[in-house]
């Protein structure tokens, strides 16, 4: 199991302490799962099964908690 770095709504924020350097959050709900790089800027890395809107929910989400994430 990856450690959680906090749970919003349907979504579960967490990382992967075996991965590159680079800093990025994965994020998982039920209709999917996607990456987010969070450094030099916070962009979509890769993603499966989730909408746009969905995306765009997560990135804003990402944005607001980007303190605690990193």
């Amino acid at each position: 199991m990856s450690p959680a770095i906090f749970r919003l709504k349907d979504y579960r924020f967490y990382f992967l302490s075996n991965e590159e350097k680079r800093i990025h959050v994965h994020v998982e709900c039920p209709d999917g799962e996607a990456k987010f790089w969070i450094e030099p800027i916070i962009s979509l890395a890769v993603y499966h099964r989730l909408s746009n809107v969905r995306l765009n929910e997560i990135e804003k989400i990402v944005e607001k908690h980007k303190d605690e994430i990193l």
